[in-house]
């Protein structure tokens, strides 16, 4: 399958509300996107009164009042919110994600995994502000990037304040520095590195030891939690981009197909075809 990538440029020009980096936009009312697509920047999302279905990487998420919305560079999406419904949304560009995104405290994994994320009604009402403040700097004659920047890594840490319940490896990861670690490295390096002694060198940990700590918290092994991660993006690419099995086995760090597709089998129980067509 191959979906059209929407540039965050595409948006600028029908918008006003906007800066070379950052656009805001109100969603009012019934709207519907009928053909799935990815977008090449970050999107957050902030529902005060809504009703619909959202569906990410072909899961369907309900959207409801009081939530946040979490959409990356690359996942496939659509939606169909209904009528007497309201939102507001940003859309932030690479160069401007990547300054706020530390404050996103954990794992990007865990927001592709958990990308709709209910609010309490302190933080909502703290979100809206700080959605509304930024469209109000935007408009100014001369706004300030810096108060724009400041703004948006508030609304990341209130998010990830609120997501921290979703997330049910985030507390140990907290407790964990070196595992927090590991899984921030597996992120950045699994398509290339897979075994488990690279990443205890990159912690100046035995691999041992690193095996040892990840059974007693998280209940699986250093090894298992690289190959879910390598599972998930294998998932992703399957079901997202019209790419051959070769192709993406090799985008993975695969030397062949057959080696990728009996990995595939033995953590899913089917092939990666059978997922595909699935």
């Amino acid at each position: 399958m191959d979906f059209p990538v929407i540039s965050i440029d595409e948006f600028v020009e029908k918008h006003t509300t906007s800066n070379n980096e950052l656009l805001y936009n109100v969603i009012q009312g019934e709207k519907h996107i009928d053909k799935p697509h990815k977008h090449d920047f970050f999107i957050i999302v902030l529902f005060e009164q809504a009703q619909g279905k959202h569906k990410i990487d072909f899961i369907e998420y309900e959207i409801a009042s009081k939530q946040v919305h979490v959409l990356f560079p690359g996942q496939v999406h659509e939606w169909h919110i209904e009528e007497d419904s309201k939102g507001y949304q940003l859309m932030i560009d690479q160069v401007f994600f990547e300054r706020f995104s530390p404050y996103l405290r954990f794992s990007v994994t865990n927001y592709i995994n958990n990308p709709s994320i209910a609010l309490s009604d302190s933080s909502f009402e703290l979100l809206k502000y700080e959605f509304e403040s930024i469209k109000n700097e935007i408009e100014t004659k001369n706004p300030l990037q810096d108060v724009i920047y400041a703004r948006a890594s508030v609304i990341a840490a209130v998010v990830s304040k609120e997501a921290e319940n979703l997330f049910k490896d985030a507390k140990i990861f907290q407790a964990n520095p070196r595992l927090a670690k590991f899984n921030s490295l597996i992120d950045k390096h699994f398509k290339e590195e897979k075994f488990v002694a690279f990443y205890a060198e990159k912690l100046h940990i035995s691999a041992n030891y690193l095996n040892i700590l990840c059974k007693k918290h998280l209940k699986i092994s250093a090894t298992q939690l690289i190959q879910k991660r390598v599972v998930l993006e294998a998932k992703r690419l399957l079901q997202s981009t019209d790419l051959t099995i070769k192709e993406i086995a090799f985008e993975l760090g695969f030397v062949d197909h057959a080696y990728f597709s009996n990995f595939f089998k033995s953590q899913t129980k089917i092939t990666p075809t059978q997922f595909r067509e699935g």
